[in-house]
């Protein structure tokens, strides 16, 4: 569903991605672990558009989107929750919401996703710059989930949010997966969340993937080397 080959990325002189390569297949969630400044964040702008790359191939089911705009990315089946969350502070949790709908022809907001996220419906009228930051993320995953993604990109969506809403994310990530089968690709930090998601795991360093294992296989310990300052 996803296909990366070979990809680099450089600001300016500065090359960040170097060759970085995997897949992620349909109904799969795949992590990318890693700590700050290791690439996880110019991996997901590149992915998606917003950074342009040097060289390199991203395929979405089998369709080139290297060289095409994030608008057009998005039209292919990407959606991206970008680290942060981005969402519209002075727009209610619903007008938040439509803004993923822009291009759709129906406005109406479908009701799996306020069944995936009930406290979303319960505050679909509130101002989302009012909202906990846990609540905020499940928005930014609502609003991307209406574009009817194939592949949906997550940047550290556990940053900053409680261990409580962090289980909530990943078991909506989870029921999310199984009905829509979708592949979610997900850039994190915290690896007990990372185990409750993904199928399998990779370790980004330098800008580059340095080792990759099968949620089952997954030695704990050596990837907690890698994620310790």
């Amino acid at each position: 569903m996803l296909d990366v080959k070979d990809l680099y990325v450089s600001y300016g002189q500065s090359e960040a991605l170097h060759g970085i390569s995997f897949e992620a297949n349909k109904n799969e969630t795949v992590a990318i672990m890693g700590r700050n400044g290791m690439g996880k964040t110019t991996l997901f702008k590149s992915l998606m558009g917003v950074l342009p790359t040097k060289s390199g191939q991203i395929k979405v089911a089998g369709n080139d989107v290297s060289k095409m705009e994030s608008f057009q990315r998005v039209a292919r089946g990407i959606a991206y929750v970008p680290q942060g969350r981005m969402i519209f502070p002075t727009l209610t949790v619903e007008e938040n919401i439509q803004t993923g709908l822009e291009n759709s022809k129906h406005k109406r907001i479908p009701d799996e996703i306020y069944a995936l996220f009930p406290v979303l419906f319960d505050m679909k009228n509130r101002k989302g710059g009012n909202l906990s930051g846990g609540q905020q993320q499940q928005l930014a995953i609502a609003r991307a989930l209406v574009t009817n993604p194939q592949v949906l990109l997550l940047d550290e969506p556990t940053e900053g949010i409680q261990p409580s809403i962090i289980k909530d994310i990943a078991k909506a990530l989870n029921e999310i997966r199984k009905l829509r089968e979708i592949t979610i690709v997900v850039s994190e930090q915290v690896l007990s969340f990372a185990m409750d998601v993904a199928d399998r795991l990779f370790v980004i360093e330098g800008g580059r993937l340095v080792h990759e294992t099968k949620r089952n296989d997954t030695d704990i310990a050596h990837i907690k080397q890698y994620l310790s300052v």
